[in-house]
């Protein structure tokens, strides 16, 4: 018990979302009478929240290096409108139009990175003044109107479904097969890690823990894949979200980039002193935050299958409020991609639940508010508590 309780404290960020992300599920379930949980609205739940947690996981990196992106909606609009162009009006192959995309987000990214890195106006000047300038050129390009529809292979990237290569009748058994495996490699990930700590003579969890543990997570996983599996099975999104959380979760915890971006936002001075190539650090950071706008404008894209002038408007305030809420630090240096993944589906759930019980925008808007000041007050309090 002594152990599980000085885990908690020093994990509480963490856990402490995690309890309120299944708390929250759980009242919304029960208050929508079994819907939220349906392997539909499940399958809804991320799609509709896919480009928002694209965005997270870049915005988590500029947070932690001590910096913000307000541009990023304007950044997917503006994307999404050149994706148009490309695909729907120059007929371009979509997979070349996508690769342009994203090197015109890197670009928007390095015009960003330049003026706060080596000019050193403050990301906030800076990405504001991108949210006014990309959203004007949204507009300008679509000349106030939609353009669309797509062709069926771009849509795939955000309406698609993984094949079932068995052919179940009613249920998706490839998904299921997908959701077995994943908990094997979760196993045998879980052991090796153990055996390391173990041989290093790191301090381990202990055993009846570790198997409560296991337990527990291969439950939600499989859990979590058969209400998948009751309708399309594994959307196409899903592996895209899936892939870039464990490349930028590897980036964040075993490479010396993403050490860096930690010590600089921890202590700019501290870290320049040490040999951290700051500026290099942020003009990076806000190339690949331009990066990830492009592709969450393009996911947005494919599942609107249109380019909107107002594609985007909100995005920035989600993704930020989705790092907070997941236990970034608003002084930098402190946070995760599963983090801000967690926090991103706290939004999600918060909207989609509100959505069924019939809650007003309006009071939606006003909850979620409410629930990042909680969060953010919650920060503050632990990092006192600690000092």
């Amino acid at each position: 018990m002594e152990y599980l309780i000085r885990m908690f404290k020093d994990n509480i960020r963490q856990f402490g979302m995690l309890i309120v992300l299944a708390f929250i599920m759980i009242l919304f379930q029960i208050a929508s009478g079994g819907v939220l949980l349906k392997p539909l609205n499940v399958t809804n739940l991320i799609l509709q929240n896919s480009y928002i947690l694209v965005l997270a996981v870049g915005m988590l990196l500029v947070i932690v290096a001590f910096h913000i992106d307000l541009s990023v909606g304007s950044v997917a609009a503006v994307i999404s409108a050149a994706s148009a162009i490309f695909i729907v009006s120059l007929k371009m192959n979509f997979i070349l139009a996508v690769i342009l995309s994203l090197l015109l987000g890197a670009l928007i990214g390095a015009w960003h990175g330049w003026w706060i890195a080596y000019i050193k106006i403050p990301a906030f000047i800076v990405t504001l003044g991108g949210m006014l300038i990309f959203r004007g050129i949204t507009m300008a390009t679509l000349n106030g109107m939609t353009i669309g529809p797509y062709p069926v292979e771009f849509q795939m990237i955000s309406t698609g479904f993984i094949p079932d290569f068995f052919n179940g009748d009613g249920i998706h058994i490839t998904t299921l097969l997908i959701g077995v495996i994943f908990t094997v490699f979760y196993i045998l990930f879980e052991i090796n890690n153990r055996r390391t700590h173990k041989k290093y003579s790191f301090e381990i969890m202990p055993m009846g823990f570790l198997i409560a543990k296991i337990v527990i997570i291969s439950a939600v996983i499989n859990a979590f894949t058969y209400s998948l599996a009751g309708y399309k099975g594994i959307p196409n999104v899903l592996v895209l979200l899936f892939v870039l959380i464990a490349i930028y979760t590897f980036i964040t915890t075993k490479t010396v980039i993403g050490r860096h971006i930690y010590a600089l936002g921890g202590n700019e001075k501290a870290a320049k002193l040490s040999g951290v190539k700051t500026q290099r650090i942020v003009f990076w950071v806000f190339i690949n935050m331009g990066v990830l706008s492009a592709l969450s404008g393009l996911v947005f894209a494919a599942r609107l299958n249109a380019a909107t002038p107002k594609a985007g408007t909100g995005f920035e305030l989600d993704a930020i409020a989705a790092c907070f809420i997941g236990g970034a630090s608003t002084m930098g240096g402190i946070g995760t991609i599963i983090g801000a993944i967690v926090g991103g589906l706290v939004m999600g759930v918060m909207n989609n639940g509100m959505s069924l019980m019939g809650v007003g925008i309006d009071w939606q808007q006003s909850i979620k508010g409410f629930v990042l000041l909680l969060a953010v007050a919650f920060d503050t309090f632990t990092k006192s508590k600690s000092s």
